[in-house]
């Protein structure tokens, strides 16, 4: 039987770095009442305003819920946005000593207008450019330093093709994870989708590799999801694949166990954000365990748990530890 309350002790004693396009997340909260005279849309009376943090912020976010120690790498504006972004980030227990400003860029804002919880649109702001290259000579000088002093025991990329993730700082960070025995996770996106050759932990969604290797697959099944994870293997040669299959659940295939993890029953709110919380949860709890099978459980249990809110929000640890002693045996 599996200490749960133990492996969530543990979380503490795990440092975790997240690299990648964090960005704020902006939520303006109203009511309509009536059309504008203006043109034929309707009038949205402000009730609130709500920053939140978004992107690769939202999985250094959820580490941080689950209490490793979390430290997050980028290069966001030096703008106003960014340092609503960074006092957020700081509040929330999660180090920013080795964040970027450039001059060049601005930082990431997702503004979305909601009412009666139906988002009616969203504005984004953003730099989606490649980092230069002393950008991106700043970047891997940060990550180096970190893992020399600070030997954590993972690091999470979290790409969202807004640049920060180039080929170069892929797969230099990649090597420098390798030299330090530091493992290595991805949340993938179509752009440097191979790009990440040698990683530990691939996880696309089901889309993203259909995607990728240019697949027609109906309906996902056991040995379908094989014969993809030997697809991957031969571009990527990683270790584990974990592939999100929506309402279907998870796959997992590492050296000798492969599975189809189902989810289970919840009454979905709002998915966004949910695959941060799977790729957290996931690195820390291999991070912690070594185990592959616990590692999608886990996971599986935590991205449901997130779809039940509305918005981008980090797992509930003390939720997240009752489900698992509930719905979880070994």
């Amino acid at each position: 039987m599996i200490d749960f309350n133990k492996l969530f002790e543990d979380f503490k004693g795990i440092k975790a770095g997240v690299i990648g396009d964090v960005m704020l997340d902006t939520y303006w909260w109203g009511h309509v009442e009536r059309i504008s005279p203006e043109a034929p849309v309707p009038v949205v009376t402000l009730d609130k305003r709500e920053h939140r943090i978004g992107g690769a912020g939202n999985v250094a976010l959820n580490l941080a819920s689950l209490g490793a120690e979390t430290t997050v790498f980028s290069v966001i504006g030096s703008d106003e946005d960014g340092g609503k972004l960074e006092g957020l980030l700081q509040e929330n227990a999660i180090r920013t000593s080795y964040l970027l400003r450039s001059e060049a860029r601005i930082t990431t804002n997702k503004a979305r207008i909601i009412s009666r919880n139906q988002q009616m649109m969203r504005l984004d702001s953003e730099t989606t450019r490649d980092l230069t290259a002393a950008e991106e000579d700043g970047l891997i000088g940060q990550v180096k330093k970190y893992l020399e002093l600070e030997k954590p025991q993972v690091l999470i990329f979290e790409d969202y093709n807004k640049g920060v993730l180039t080929g170069r700082v892929i797969s230099e960070v990649i090597t420098l994870c390798k030299r330090y025995g530091v493992i290595t996770a991805v949340d993938p996106k179509r752009k440097n989708f191979f790009t990440y050759k040698g990683v530990e932990i691939f996880k696309p969604n089901l889309k993203e590799v259909k995607e990728g290797l240019n697949l027609l697959l109906e309906e996902p099944n056991l040995p379908s999801l094989r014969e993809i994870h030997r697809q991957l293997g031969e571009k990527l040669q990683h270790a584990i694949s974990f592939i999100t299959l929506s309402e279907r659940g998870v796959f997992f295939e590492a050296p000798g166990v492969a599975d189809i993890i189902p989810s289970h029953i919840r009454n979905v709110a709002d998915v966004s954000g949910a695959g941060d919380t799977v790729i957290a949860v996931a690195s820390l709890v291999y991070a912690a365990t070594k185990d592959v099978r616990l590692m999608a459980e886990v996971a599986n249990l935590a991205g449901g748990l997130v779809c039940e809110e509305v918005g981008t929000v980090a797992i509930n640890k003390e939720r997240l530890l009752t489900e698992c002693k509930v719905l979880l045996v070994a």
